[in-house]
C-alpha cells in the first residue's frame, strides 16, 4: 500500500489512494480473465479474447475508476488487453491507442501451448526456472525477462513524457507488468519471483512520473474484484 500520509486523492474504494505529489499518473491495468487463462494456455502474443468473466472484471475496474479524470487510454495491441481498456475509454469518449510495445512476453516455443503440455515437454524449465527465476528467465525460443522489462519500461516512459501533467490508463499483461515492476522498483531480478507475484486479472497498478523517472506506487490492487 501507498502511505495514507502522502496520499489524499482517494479513488472510490476503501483503501486505494493516489499520491498527489506527482502531476503525472499512470494506471496500468492487467487484462481480465482471457480465454487462455480459463484453460491454462500460455498465450504470449497469441491473440485470444476475454472470457465472459474477463469482460465482467474489466467493467468492474472501469466502475472503480469511473470518477477518476483520465486524459488518454493506451493498450497493448493484443485483444485481451485492448478490450480491458475499452470500457475506460468509452466512459470518457476517448479512443484506445494500441501499441505493439505494450504486448505480453513473446513466448517463443511456448506460444499458445497448454501449461500441462509445457510441463510434459520442458519439465523443470517451467516448474523451476520459469516459476522461481522469473526475473532472469528466457523462454525457449522467446524473450528474456529483462528484454521484456526494458521494452515495457521504454514505452511507458515515452508515453509519460508525451503526457506530462496528465493521468494515463494503460491496458497490459501479467508478465509484462511484473517484469516492468521489478525494473522500476530496482528489485534484484533473481529475487523478483519471491517479492512480487503476478498481478491479478483486471487489477490496477499505479506509477508516477516526476519529469525524469517512473516512480512505483500501488501494485496489483484488486479488492474491488474479491467478490
Amino acid at each position: 500500500m501507498i502511505s495514507e500520509k502522502t496520499n489524499t486523492n482517494k479513488i472510490p474504494s476503501d483503501t486505494m489512494v493516489f499520491n498527489d505529489e506527482y502531476a503525472t499518473k499512470i494506471l496500468l491495468i492487467r487484462h481480465g480473465e482471457s480465454l487462455g487463462n480459463a484453460v491454462r494456455r500460455f498465450l504470449g502474443h497469441t491473440d485470444l479474447d476475454l472470457t465472459a468473466l474477463g469482460y465482467e472484471q474489466a467493467e468492474k475496474t472501469a466502475k472503480l475508476l469511473s470518477t477518476v479524470k483520465i486524459d488518454k487510454v493506451y493498450s497493448s495491441s493484443l485483444i485481451r488487453a485492448y478490450n480491458t481498456a475499452l470500457p475506460h475509454a468509452k466512459l470518457r469518449g476517448l479512443p484506445v491507442i494500441p501499441s505493439d510495445e505494450l504486448r505480453e512476453l513473446y513466448a517463443g516455443d511456448w506460444e499458445g501451448m497448454y501449461v500441462d503440455d509445457i510441463i510434459a515437454r520442458f519439465g523443470d524449465t517451467y516448474l523451476i526456472d520459469w516459476r522461481e527465476h522469473f526475473g532472469t528467465f528466457t523462454v525457449p525460443g522467446g524473450e528474456n525477462m529483462q528484454e521484456l522489462a526494458n521494452r515495457i519500461y521504454n514505452e511507458v516512459l515515452r508515453i509519460a513524457k508525451e503526457n506530462e501533467g496528465k493521468t494515463i490508463l494503460i491496458g497490459t499483461h501479467a508478465a509484462a507488468l511484473r517484469s516492468f515492476w521489478g525494473k522500476i522498483t530496482k528489485t534484484d531480478p533473481e529475487k523478483l519471483a519471491s517479492v512480487y507475484p503476478f498481478p491479478s486479472n483486471a487489477s490496477v497498478s499505479v506509477v508516477y512520473f516526476d519529469g525524469n523517472e517512473l516512480i512505483p506506487g500501488e501494485y496489483s490492487y484488486s479488492k474491488h474484484l474479491e467478490n
